[in-house]
């Protein structure tokens, strides 16, 4: 992100007042726009050199043109290491990388192997957005990422067969209350999968805890400009177990607020659709519908759902371990990466 730039003068965090709901859906609807994924190497160096130009004090103001290039740079670079993320699984691309996966778990009448497989494909892209999305002051060794993916698979592909094998034995509910819960079964599966993935993709920021830094005041910026140094320089008070907890906890719980409606809304209409006689006259269309319906709900939710919870989270310092008591910074703050 544009923090990782060089130099001392620190760039705004957004346009948008972050401390409200609102704010943060905007400021995520900016990260996860997927026209940042049309922007070349040759696009995001421009707009990294006009970031770098702000931070300098070359350029006095922030325009509209530099908070597109900090649009950019903040949907493609990881905000730890400065480095892009892979393309297919930045923010910006998460709707477009699980249309396919989304569609194929929706499909009416999958057999268990077709349950199985769409099932194994939807938790390894879980796994490779988590973990190119988390925290990278505690990164998982391959042998824990490994672990964590067929942990995940193995939970995501018993809820699913086990439910699609409970529904139809479920004697005393209409055919179509059947109809409706076998088209929800993904949901759960995707929901308990979804956020149990988080915390074993994770798990290891937990282990041994994340970065916390103090929240400076104004007095500490000035100091900092003074001396010619980046806020970024501002050493780690150390590792914080409970700071990752709540991180990995907030962000499991996104995950599940966004798939949620995505699983569940489009489903329900392509039902009630489907029942129609000019969908019974013109079956050919039901894909179609499906993916507009998966693309329209998941383009709508995903920044509600990632807005749930700050990105740069504030917390008080005396609510973490013993060792940060005292030591928090403006306001008694520490401040850490929650991931994505």
């Amino acid at each position: 992100m544009s923090a990782s730039l060089p130099g001392n003068r620190e760039l705004p965090d957004s346009q948008y007042d972050l401390s409200t709901y609102w704010g943060r859906v905007r400021q995520t609807a900016g990260i996860t726009d997927p026209r940042t994924l049309l922007v070349g190497k040759t696009g995001l160096e421009q707009a990294k050199k006009a970031l770098v130009s702000y931070k300098l004090g070359e350029t006095k103001e922030m325009t509209p043109e530099l908070w597109k290039a900090k649009k950019i740079v903040d949907a493609t670079l990881h905000p730890d290491t400065g480095e892009p993320v892979l393309l297919p699984f930045r923010m910006s691309c998460f709707v477009l990388s699980n249309l396919v996966v989304t569609a194929g778990m929706l499909t009416p009448g999958l057999g268990t192997t077709g349950t199985i497989l769409w099932q194994v494909a939807n938790q390894s892209l879980n796994v490779a957005i988590n973990n190119a999305n988390a925290n990278k002051s505690s990164p998982l060794s391959w042998e824990k990422i490994a672990k964590s993916y067929f942990l995940a698979v193995g939970a995501s592909c018993t809820v699913a067969v086990g439910l699609n094998s409970l529904v139809p034995r479920l004697k005393s509910l209409s055919p179509s209350t059947k109809l409706i819960m076998t088209r929800l079964v993904p949901f759960a599966a995707v929901a308990s999968a979804g956020a149990l993935n988080v915390f074993l993709m994770r798990g290891e920021e937990m282990r041994t805890g994340i970065d916390v830094f103090p929240v400076l005041g104004e007095a500490d910026k000035r100091k900092l400009a003074a001396e010619g140094r980046p806020e970024s320089d501002v050493p780690s008070l150390g590792k914080s177990k409970k700071a990752a907890t709540l991180a990995v906890a907030e962000t499991a719980l996104s995950r599940v607020l966004n798939s949620s409606p995505i699983m569940v809304i489009p489903p329900l209409i392509l039902v009630r659709l489907q029942r129609t006689e000019w969908l019974k006259r013109n079956p050919r269309y039901t894909l179609p519908l499906n993916l507009g319906l998966i693309l329209a709900t998941s383009y709508a939710v995903l920044p509600l759902a990632l807005a749930a919870f700050p990105q740069r989270q504030s917390v008080s310092a005396e609510s973490l371990e013993e060792e940060f008591h005292g030591r928090g910074g403006a306001g008694g703050l520490v401040v850490f990466n929650r991931g994505i």
